[in-house]
């Protein structure tokens, strides 16, 4: 993969403080570093985000303490914990100045209903089956893809779509 389409880049990645799902936090980070991009894990835990099967993960920026203007886009990892989010005004706050700035926004799993209960989907989008009622609570169209992207909004499905996921979100980060 080319990586001059991402040079000077940094996204970065929301965490659940607990219960995040490892399998898409390490495909999705291994291929942002592949492309040559740097990653900051970002996330309200005062230290350390454990994965759901016990994988420690250092946090490296508060959520309070976000400035959109320092990255190229932002993704959150899904999980059981992510569910604890879905209604968190600073990370809603946060997704909004991203899609402001047009500027890629990822969510995956259980995470899609964060960005549709921050107001950020309006008609479709993918997530984690057990979340689709959740979804569509919030007017959203239920699409059965493993990944669904509108306006620089990316949706992944579960663990198995993360491979389409991120090359998805890579594209729409080299248009920037």
């Amino acid at each position: 993969m080319m990586t001059n389409n991402y040079k000077n880049r940094s996204v970065l990645l929301f965490l659940p403080a607990i219960d995040f799902n490892e399998q898409e936090f390490l495909i999705v980070s291994n291929s942002l570093k592949n492309a040559g991009i740097k990653i900051f894990i970002v996330s309200d835990s005062a230290s350390i985000c454990i994965g759901s099967n016990g994988l420690k993960v250092k946090n490296e920026i508060q959520l309070y303490n976000v400035h959109e203007n320092n990255f190229g886009g932002i993704i959150i990892i899904g999980g059981k914990g992510t569910r604890n989010y879905w209604n968190n005004q600073s990370l809603h706050s946060i997704a909004k100045k991203f899609v402001q700035n047009k500027k890629p926004v990822g969510a995956i799993c259980s995470a899609p209903i964060i960005l549709a209960k921050a107001g950020l989907i309006k008609s479709a989008a993918t997530c984690y089956n057990d979340d689709i009622k959740e979804l569509e609570r919030e007017g959203v169209q239920y699409k059965d893809f493993p990944v669904y992207s509108e306006n620089k909004i990316i949706t992944g499905k579960d663990p198995v779509s993360s491979d389409e996921f991120i090359k998805t979100f890579l594209y729409e980060l080299s248009k920037n």
